[in-house]
């Protein structure tokens, strides 16, 4: 592990403990930004900056390098109060009009922190019984919110994005929690499809908010990193969800369960990994979380290359465009195993996915299936159009793609 992930490391696991670190040691400029850029990329920049600011170490940092850093984290949080307090609002009023939105991850995952606002978060996310859709979206438009994509079948798709004008909240409506046509993982819906029938309450921000129960939802927020895992990958901030979640709820969750379900679609090694980089790096009390001996034992895997491959890969496997690009492989892999068929070559995948895999940036091969030959050769012209100003390489997302299906291997998600 480079120098940068190391100092991150150790500023996040100072700022979850309420701590400061106190580097002495030289730093030297080009590392600050590096490790302020990092940070951002996994959108936990106020938490190390408060973790660091007073460190003797600081001092090398060019004066304009903390001045911009401190003004994007003074909007950011601002941003974040605002979307806040907006989704409160809005989630009242849907309440108001008979629908029950189980509120996902996003708020109840920041409120696991010390200081909530500055665990960022993109959108919020609501799953509501597909029968209360049309009531829903009534409400959400009648509030202001519009469909994030015009384009969209709200119908047909599994989730529709909602967003206001003039306004930083932006909000998923589910009516599954993983996509029915993804084969490499929709089998996860199995497991959430009844939970509106044993929702529990949460109060938050002086809002009642409607949830999973606390096992269900620690096992979703395991089977969200996995799915981001088999894509281009997911960031240290999702690790920190799931194990301070851990950490408040443990003695509420039931861990046979979870360890159970786990290993029905191969994710057992792959969670005991992300709460062995919680203890390692971060200072994850297993118990505290009331771990079982199952878990324990699970939890001597080596959590080293799952490490330096979340902290590559930014807060959802967005850092680069190689990396996105490389989801085909790993993708096509996992459904190729569920399928029980031998996979393609990885030079096949990468060139020629399938279509559920291109759907979503071609919205109109869910209408025209026909069409994936135009969009595969869409594709190859955005590669060579675009290689140079995207980091977008062939070659390059061959090569990540080879590698992350050797970690695959090692975390018994592939045999």
């Amino acid at each position: 592990m480079d120098r940068v992930s190391t100092l991150l490391l150790e500023a996040l696991k100072a700022s979850l403990s309420e701590e400061q670190v106190s580097w002495e040691e030289e730093i030297t400029g080009a590392q600050w930004r590096e490790l302020f850029q990092m940070a951002e990329d996994h959108q936990i920049l106020p938490m190390i900056f408060e973790a660091v600011y007073n460190c003797p170490s600081i001092q090398s940092c060019d004066p304009g390098i903390l001045a911009l850093v401190r003004s994007n984290i003074r909007r950011g949080v601002t941003l974040q109060t605002m979307k806040t307090m907006e989704f409160l609002a809005l989630y009242k009023q849907l309440r108001s009009v008979g629908v029950t939105p189980c509120v996902v991850k996003g708020i109840i995952c920041r409120n696991l922190y010390p200081k909530p606002d500055y665990r960022y978060s993109g959108d919020e996310d609501i799953y509501i019984p597909e029968e209360q859709f049309p009531s829903c979206c009534e409400a959400m438009l009648s509030n202001g919110m519009i469909p994030a994509d015009k384009e969209q079948n709200m119908q047909k798709d599994y989730e529709v994005p909602f967003a206001r004008k003039g306004s930083p909240l932006y909000v998923e409506v589910h009516k599954h929690m993983f996509a029915p046509d993804e084969a490499a993982y929709c089998e996860f819906n199995r497991y959430f499809d009844d939970v509106h029938d044993r929702l529990i309450r949460l109060n938050i921000g002086g809002t009642e908010l409607l949830a999973m129960p606390h096992t269900d939802h620690f096992f979703f927020l395991i089977c969200h990193a996995f799915k981001h895992f088999i894509h281009g990958g997911f960031g240290i901030r999702q690790v920190c969800d799931i194990f301070r979640y851990a950490e408040v709820y443990g003695n509420q969750i039931d861990w046979d369960y979870v360890y159970s379900a786990c290993r029905e679609v191969r994710a057992d090694v792959f969670a005991a990994a992300m709460l062995k980089i919680g203890q390692v790096y971060l200072n994850f009390d297993s118990e505290k979380a009331h771990l079982t001996e199952q878990w324990l034992k699970l939890m001597q895997v080596d959590p080293t290359h799952m490490a330096e491959d979340l902290l590559a890969a930014g807060v959802f496997g967005q850092a680069e465009e190689s990396r996105k690009q490389s989801s085909t492989i790993t993708v096509s892999a996992i459904t190729a195993q569920k399928q029980g068929r031998k996979e393609r070559s990885g030079v096949m995948s990468a060139l020629f996915p399938p279509r559920y895999t291109l759907s979503g940036r071609y919205p109109y091969l869910h209408k025209y299936p026909f069409l994936l030959p135009v969009a595969w050769g869409s594709r190859m012209i955005g590669f060579m159009l675009h290689r140079k100003e995207r980091g977008t390489d062939v070659s390059k997302s061959l090569e990540i793609g080879n590698e992350r299906l050797n970690l695959m291997k090692e975390y018994g998600i592939l045999k």
